[in-house]
């Protein structure tokens, strides 16, 4: 059986119903996504700081970058809200998105774009922002019908495959790109709250696997070839319950490194 389906049938042999089972399943991996969610957009953040966020509710003696303090977390208060939300289904729509971004970038924002711009967390961007290469974003004007119609789209998902319907989604966007800033990590949260509402496992994108992350986007920036990506997400989901899946089979697995992986890419 393929990798990625054994990953599935353990999560799925979990039989979560509540959100004490989600703090068992998600114990470590709460922090781990938290941390390398974070690493991938600000390079202040560390492990064991966002360990201690987890864990102790703070962090002694801190000296670092406050905003890398702030986003983590606003991590753990995104998890915390969002669990209860996970274990009754609520299905994604325009407010629960907002309240994502207003809890992840909150005391976050750039200070040009806050006082300039008078961009909010939790609000729409007012302005237009160059993303990437070729310039990707809905104008301002379309932003809330892009995400309206994108919402409605992978709402009403009726196959069965859930990754790749969580693929789009993320893919559509960060195309889009509906926020001033704080776009991967909202992209990021949703994809997985949208995977776990529909009985699937998250996933971690690793920091280190970040340029292969980007340039799957970026390959569906330019092509629409929604694949690599969906390859990419694979991947990662097995190498994030690999230790887990090892476990419960009592065998110690042969690692596939991400080398591996880009044959096929």
């Amino acid at each position: 059986m393929e990798q990625y389906n054994r990953v599935v049938e353990l999560w799925q042999s979990y039989n979560i119903t509540s959100a004490a089972d989600l703090d068992k399943y998600l114990d470590n991996f709460r922090i781990l996504f938290a941390f390398h969610s974070g690493k991938i957009e600000n390079e202040d953040i560390t492990y064991n700081d966002t360990r201690e966020i987890f864990e102790n509710g703070r962090v002694l003696n801190y000296t670092g970058n406050p905003r890398a303090l702030f986003e983590q977390q606003n991590q753990k208060l995104c998890y915390d809200i969002l669990k209860e939300k996970i274990i009754k289904k609520e299905p994604i729509s325009i407010e629960l998105i907002k309240e994502i971004h207003k809890i992840l970038t909150g005391g976050t924002y750039d200070e040009r774009k806050y006082i300039a711009n008078e961009e909010r967390p939790g609000e729409f961007k007012k302005h237009d922002y160059i993303t990437g290469i070729h310039e990707v974003g809905s104008a301002v004007e379309n932003v809330e019908e892009d995400m309206t119609a994108l919402i409605e789209e992978v709402n009403v998902y009726g196959g069965t495959d859930i990754l790749k319907a969580a693929t789009y989604l993320h893919a559509m966007f960060e195309y889009i790109h509906p926020f001033a800033d704080g776009n991967g990590r909202v992209g990021r949260t949703l994809l997985n709250y949208y995977l776990m509402t529909h009985n699937h496992p998250p996933l971690i994108v690793y920091d280190e696997d970040k340029h292969l992350y980007c340039e799957c986007l970026q390959k569906y920036d330019e092509t629409e070839e929604l694949n690599p990506l969906y390859e990419f997400f694979k991947h990662e989901t097995e190498k994030t319950w690999r230790k887990s899946l090892a476990l419960i089979n009592g065998v110690k697995q042969k690692r596939k490194g991400l080398s591996d992986f880009t044959k096929n890419i």
